[in-house]
């Protein structure tokens, strides 16, 4: 009896732990997708600033 509550104890920890451990890479894979989308949204303004002021140079 005490080896089937042992073994309930290590599944349920397991799955704690392996939740956690999920969870926090979900967060931090978030966390770099959002930094990597800004980055590049950044970028793509800078490039139409740089498109708008060289349109409007070439009107005048």
């Amino acid at each position: 009896m005490y080896i089937g509550d042992f073994l309930y104890s290590a599944v349920i920890i397991s799955l704690l732990l392996l939740g956690a451990i999920s969870f926090t890479l979900f967060i931090r894979r978030l966390l770099i997708n959002t930094k990597a989308n800004v980055s590049t949204s950044d970028d793509i303004n800078k490039k139409l600033d740089r498109i708008i002021e060289l349109l409007e140079k070439q009107s005048k």
